[in-house]
């Protein structure tokens, strides 16, 4: 049966919008054509950086004929209402009496024939397209068409003719073109085997699952010429998929100097900032290679590509080797004071403050944690927010605590007091790894708890969908730090000490001992355990 093909051909798509892009416009053409009663055998789409396409298989070449049956007045209705309802309908509808329960009746069958499936979709597909909606779009020249960024071009090909329609400034018609720099030229198209196959021959790989296995396979395959393997990162993986339409994979190297920054901070530099896949040794430490994935092929192999990220990295590690260097030359503590500075929330006051608060509710909770040094469960809760004031973390925010770790160790902090430092931000999630080291798990629960008091208490609770401070993320967290670490904790009293250290009028151990229950079940559910 014929199949419609759809292929939107714009400026780069953001790649972390590129996935929903996709979903979307499947769903609002789907449900655009069953509304107009055109069924379908199947309905893939695609994305690249540049662009969306549909391809919907099995749809007919015309809508079914139907039957539509109306009902009119009462029988006895005035001979006005009668008339003006025979000729509210078209020719040949035949009309006739039928009994109701609430009376007899005029009814009309009004046979509808179907109309061409190129005519429909001339309505349906802009619509839709029309519908589409971006988490950010733009404005260009004088149209009035919002889209995520310029389009250039538009395919609507329905059984291998061309569905006549305007979309802002571009008319729809059968041509596309191939890779911006490698294949420029335009393609004319006549179904989606023909599409795919000379998008594939312009270099361009249409399905994203191809592309991420591509760059999966050789990305493991390069490494593994030095005996290395690549750092896991699904994230990255997805990311730089949505990068590229004609994945090349290179290999290159960090410069020497650079390794004896903490490889945490490597790795997220080349992350962050350059979009690089880290390689590990046989003992899975950083090795001095990285992996990028460029949107091109060279007449070189690849070495003026190679050279110039090794020289854009070079500089980028240069800030990370100098951030490290300066935050050492004061101690962790020295950076604490600042906090003062730093607002935890508008309400709520500022870190420094919080600090304040986790340390006593974290030396309160050491009383219930076997093996807490008291000592020690102040220093770290002390310490635990201190990174935030460093450059290192100022310029990479996903690294503190970790930042914390390494500073704290410099300064002869003890091992618990480091560990405690960097693990009181977890668990992050159900699958992140749960503190089980004495003081880690007091630190943990006090920050946590803190949180949880303070936004309840200003009445800031998670609705519906919407949880701007992860106070789910975080009442899990407490839950299975105390299930995890078999604490016999009573909750109501923490919380009416967190309140009361923040001077809050209210007290909301009720409100967070009910949301706790529903975190429980979910939690406990998640897990299997039905009552």
């Amino acid at each position: 049966m014929p199949e419609l093909l759809l292929e939107l051909l714009s400026e780069e798509i953001p790649a972390r919008m590129q996935k929903r892009a996709a979903a979307d416009l499947k769903r609002l053409v789907c449900d655009g054509l069953k509304a107009a009663g055109l069924e379908f055998s199947s309905a893939e789409a695609y994305v690249t950086p540049r662009r969306l396409a549909l391809v919907i298989d099995g749809l007919p070449e015309k809508q079914p004929d139907v039957s539509d049956e109306r009902r009119g007045p009462r029988a006895d209705a005035p001979e006005k209402a009668m008339a003006g309802f025979k000729g509210s309908l078209p020719d040949g509808a035949v009309v006739e009496e039928r009994e109701t329960e609430k009376g007899t009746f005029l009814f009309a069958i009004v046979d509808i024939k179907g109309r061409e499936t190129t005519d429909v979709l001339a309505e349906v597909l802009p619509k839709a397209l029309g519908d589409l909606a971006w988490p950010k779009s733009m404005r260009w020249a004088d149209y009035d068409l919002r889209w995520v960024r310029p389009i250039h071009s538009l395919i609507a090909v329905f059984n291998g003719g061309e569905v006549p329609f305007p979309f802002g400034a571009v008319d729809a018609d059968k041509s596309t073109v191939g890779h911006r720099f490698l294949a420029p030229d335009a393609i004319e198209i006549s179904s989606f085997v023909d599409y795919k196959q000379k998008l594939l021959d312009a270099k361009v790989m249409l399905d994203p699952t191809e592309r991420r296995a591509h760059i999966q396979a050789e990305a493991e395959k390069l490494a593994a010429t030095d005996g290395l393997n690549v750092k896991d990162d699904q994230g990255l993986l997805d990311e730089v998929t949505g990068l590229v339409e004609w994945p090349v994979v290179y290999m290159g190297a960090i410069d020497d100097e650079f390794m004896d920054v903490p490889p945490e901070v490597l790795i997220t530099s080349m992350k962050s900032h350059q979009k690089y896949f880290s390689c590990l040794d046989a003992d899975g430490n950083l090795a001095n290679r990285f992996i990028v994935v460029a949107n091109t092929e060279t007449t070189d192999a690849g070495k003026q590509v190679v050279a110039g990220n090794e020289r854009v990295l070079r500089a980028r590690l240069s800030d990370a080797k100098f951030f490290w260097d300066q935050d050492r030359k004061a101690s962790l503590s020295s950076k604490a004071p600042a906090l003062k500075d730093r607002v935890f929330h508008a309400k709520l006051g500022s870190m420094d403050e919080k600090v304040d608060r986790v340390q006593a509710l974290a030396a309160d909770i050491a009383v219930h944690v076997a093996g807490a040094n008291k000592d020690r469960v102040r220093s770290a809760a002390r310490l635990a927010k201190a990174d935030l004031s460093t450059g290192m973390v100022g310029e990479f925010p996903e690294l503190q605590g970790i930042m914390g770790r390494y500073y704290a160790i410099h300064d002869g902090e003890s091992a618990e007091v480091a560990d405690a430092i960097a693990e009181h931000y977890s668990p992050l999630g159900p699958g992140d790894v749960c503190p089980s080291k004495p003081v880690s798990v007091c630190v943990s629960l006090a920050d946590k708890i803190d949180s949880l008091v303070g936004f309840f208490t200003i009445d800031e609770k998670p609705t519906g969908s919407k949880d701007p401070f992860a106070l789910r993320r975080a009442a899990l967290g407490v839950i299975r730090l105390v299930l995890e670490n078999n604490l016999r904790l009573p909750l109501a009293p923490e919380f009416a000490k967190g309140a009361e250290l923040y001077g809050a009028d209210n007290n909301p151990s009720g409100d967070l001992l009910a949301f706790f229950a529903d975190r429980l079940k979910v939690h406990l559910k998640e897990r299997g355990v039905r009552h």
